[in-house]
C-alpha cells in the first residue's frame, strides 16, 4: 500500500459519462481495488471541473465516446491546469487518430470500453504509484542531438521545445543540455537563471548521483524538464574534455529517460562525442542551396565515421509548402528521406523567443506548436504508447506514416 494511502486518505475520483452502466461498473471496480475513494459520476465537464479545483489529489475517469472533442479540451485544461490530477480516459470506438489526440492533451492512461477489469487494475496501480512518487523511470535513456553545422538555422529552438514537449507528453525525466560552449543560447530561449552549470557539473562527477542531479539542474517551471547550462565564461569550456563529456552522459542515463542535446556548429572534439552517444541525430537544415550543400557534408562526414544511416534523421526548420524547393527536391539533394518539417511560422516563434517561452505559450493551436508536440509524440518511446498503436492499428509503420 502506499503512503499516501497508508494515512487513511483515498484518492477522490470523478467519473464523467453520460452511461450508467459504465459509471456503475466503474464505482464496483473503484471499491473492489480499495484505494480510490468513488466520489460522483456526472455528465458536466463544468461539474466536474469545479470539483477538481477543491480537492489536492484526484483521478478523473471520463469517457469520450459521444462526445471526443469537448472532452479532449477538458481534459487539456485539466492536465494544464492541475498537475495533482491523474486522467484516464475511456472510449469503445478507440482507433489511432483518437489516442493520439488524447496524448497530446496530456494523457498518457487510455483503456477501450468495455472495461477489462485487469487491464482497469493495472491503470489504476500506475496512477496509484504516480500520486505516491514511486513512478520510475520507464523507458532506456534515448540520447537526442540536434545538429548543424550552419549557424543561425534554429537549433536551440528545436533542443528546446522538443524537450519541453517530451516532458511534458511522458512525465518523464527530460535533460536539456546545451553544448554550444561558445555561444550557448538554452538559458535565454527559455529565460533561466540557472544557478549551476555543466562546468560545475564535470568539476564534481565523482559527486553525481540521481538526488544531485536533480538538485543541482535547473527544473524549468513545473514540468519535469532539467536543464544544464553552458559554461558563462569562455575560459571554462577550455578546460572541458571528451571525456568528460563521456562520463556526463554515461552517468545522466540512469536518472533521465531522454537527454536532448544543444550543439555547437561545428566539429570540435567535444561535439563528436556528444554525436558518437547519441541515438538519434536531427540534422537540421532548411530548404535553400547553402543550407542543402552544408548538410551534403555533414552527411559524407558521418558516412566515413561508420555511423547508423537511421541514427541520422533530417529535419527541415522553417519549412513552407510554397517554397521554390520543395520537399522531394530536398530527398533527391540529401540523398535521405526528411523524418521531420517544422513549419514557417516567424511571428509566432519570435514572439516565443523573445518572451523567453516555449512556442506552446504563445499559440498553443499554432502550426508551429502543434509541429513540435508531435515531434515529441514521434521520437518518445513508451512501452505503453506503442503497445496502443499495435493494439488498435495495423502494423506499426504503416501507422506511424499515416499519423505523422
Amino acid at each position: 500500500m502506499c503512503y499516501y494511502c497508508s494515512m487513511g486518505q483515498k484518492i477522490s475520483t470523478i467519473v464523467i459519462s453520460e452511461d450508467k452502466h459504465t459509471q456503475e461498473l466503474i464505482k464496483l471496480y473503484l471499491e473492489e481495488f480499495g484505494e480510490f475513494n468513488f466520489l460522483a459520476a456526472t455528465d458536466d465537464f463544468s461539474k466536474a471541473y469545479e470539483a477538481v479545483k477543491e480537492l489536492s489529489k484526484s483521478l478523473i475517469i471520463i469517457d469520450i465516446s459521444d462526445y471526443p472533442d469537448p472532452g479532449l479540451n477538458f481534459m487539456a485544461k485539466i492536465s494544464q491546469e492541475f498537475e495533482n490530477c491523474k486522467i484516464l480516459a475511456l472510449s469503445d470506438r478507440p482507433n489511432v487518430d483518437l489516442i493520439v489526440k488524447v496524448m497530446r492533451t496530456g494523457v498518457k492512461n487510455f483503456l477501450s470500453l468495455p472495461l477489462i477489469k485487469n487491464d482497469f487494475f493495472t491503470i489504476l496501480s500506475d496512477i496509484l504509484s504516480e500520486f505516491c512518487g514511486q513512478q520510475k523511470k520507464k523507458t532506456k535513456c534515448r540520447i537526442l542531438t540536434v545538429f548543424s553545422n550552419k549557424g543561425g538555422i534554429g537549433k536551440t529552438s528545436i533542443a528546446s521545445n522538443l524537450a519541453v514537449e517530451l516532458a511534458k507528453i511522458t512525465k518523464e525525466n527530460v535533460a536539456l543540455i546545451d553544448l554550444n560552449f561558445q555561444l550557448g543560447d538554452i538559458t535565454t530561449v527559455l529565460d533561466l537563471k540557472p544557478s549551476f552549470n555543466i562546468s560545475y557539473m564535470l568539476q564534481n562527477l565523482d559527486k553525481i548521483n540521481e538526488d544531485f542531479l536533480l538538485s543541482t539542474l535547473e527544473k524549468y517551471k513545473d514540468t519535469s524538464l532539467y536543464v544544464l547550462a553552458d559554461p558563462p565564461y569562455f575560459k571554462q569550456a577550455d578546460n572541458i574534455s571528451p571525456i568528460q563529456i563521456s562520463k556526463l552522459f554515461e552517468i545522466l542515463k540512469d536518472t533521465f529517460s531522454y537527454i536532448v542535446v544543444d550543439t555547437s556548429a561545428g566539429f570540435d572534439a567535444k561535439t563528436m562525442k556528444a554525436l558518437e552517444f547519441s541515438d538519434l541525430i536531427f540534422l537540421v537544415t532548411t530548404a535553400n542551396l547553402p543550407a542543402l550543400r552544408s548538410s551534403q557534408r555533414c552527411l559524407e562526414l558521418f558516412n566515413k565515421l561508420g555511423f547508423d544511416n537511421s541514427k541520422i534523421q533530417i529535419l527541415i526548420n522553417r519549412y513552407m509548402e510554397n517554397d521554390e524547393i520543395k520537399k522531394e527536391d530536398v530527398e533527391e539533394v540529401l540523398g535521405k528521406k526528411i523524418f521531420w518539417k517544422v513549419p514557417n511560422n516567424y511571428f509566432t516563434m519570435m514572439s516565443a523567443i523573445n518572451k523567453g517561452v516555449p512556442v506552446a505559450e504563445i499559440n498553443q493551436d499554432s502550426n508551429v506548436a502543434r509541429s513540435y508536440k508531435d515531434l515529441a509524440l514521434m521520437v518518445s518511446d513508451s512501452v505503453y504508447k506503442q503497445n496502443l498503436i499495435k493494439k488498435f492499428s495495423s502494423p506499426a509503420n504503416e501507422v506511424m506514416e499515416r499519423i505523422f
